[in-house]
């Protein structure tokens, strides 16, 4: 095997991070809510690249391409056979439960009551917000108004948490859907559904505005569960790659479906 096809193997580093565009905070890598077809394209070149005869590989680097297809076919089979299943988050103390991936990783300190993150798709998490028992005194979800006005409501506070002070920066976000459902606990509770893009200029110090070219920096799709308990409101927060979400979107239904408060 030529050089080239392990040059193609490797992964390229990943370009610096905005802060701006980064979630609230640096989370934890990934479980695959479901085999990824981009795990599915590397296995199939792993696969092609075995049945390369060894005649053909020349001799210097038979023993380095050996080894790292091994490696990498190992991590493909590890990852796509734990990719399936959830874990339950139960919080007694602070009063909620709800499912996430079990391969997705915990990150702490991330401003979130809790924030779990995929390993691998960095901008796909979950997170539970609560509001301060000191300054807060629900009592209904209903307290927010219809689901529209709380949609409004939510994604106002995204777009606070998405500011940035870099010149060109312009975000564009649209509440695709919003509605209500009483769960089997007997609890009301709402469902935001939003899209947010960020466009950046390729030049934001430029002076004449025909070389401040906007680019689309990232394009994302959020899911939100509002309920209320213990006098206070909580939100489950869902965030993910526009790109993938028809491909991910069953299994986020299900941790959405999945979120209750409870008392604390």
């Amino acid at each position: 095997m030529s050089s080239a096809v392990l040059q193609s193997l490797r992964v390229p580093p990943s370009p610096p991070r905005d802060p701006s565009t980064a979630t609230p905070a640096t989370r934890p890598p990934r479980l695959a809510l479901a085999p990824s077809a981009r795990i599915r394209r590397r296995a199939t070149v792993l696969c092609s690249a075995e049945h390369v005869s060894p005649s053909q590989v020349p001799r210097r680097n038979a023993i380095a391409f050996l080894l790292s297809s091994l490696f990498l076919s190992r991590t493909e089979v590890s990852f796509a056979g734990s990719s399936i299943g959830f874990r339950e988050q139960l919080d007694n103390f602070d009063g909620y439960t709800f499912k996430y991936p079990q391969n997705w990783i915990q990150v702490r300190g991330a401003g979130a009551d809790v924030f779990f993150r995929d390993p691998f798709v960095l901008d796909e998490n979950v997170s539970v917000n609560i509001s301060s028992p000191s300054s807060s005194q629900y009592k209904s979800v209903e307290d927010l108004g219809s689901p529209q006005l709380a949609g409004e409501k939510v994604l106002k506070q995204y777009l606070v948490e998405f500011m940035s002070t870099r010149l060109g920066v312009r975000r564009e976000s649209t509440i695709l859907s919003t509605a209500s459902r009483v769960a089997d606990d007997g609890r009301m509770y709402y469902e935001v559904e939003a899209n947010i893009k960020s466009f950046a200029s390729n030049n934001e110090l430029a002076v004449m505005p025909q070389d401040r070219i906007p680019r689309l920096e990232w394009d994302r799709h959020y899911l939100s569960v509002l309920g209320v308990e213990n006098n206070r409101l909580y939100e489950l927060r869902l965030q993910i790659p526009e790109r993938v979400f028809m491909e991910e979107e069953k299994n986020l239904r299900q941790v959405m479906d999945s979120f209750r408060v409870i008392k604390a």
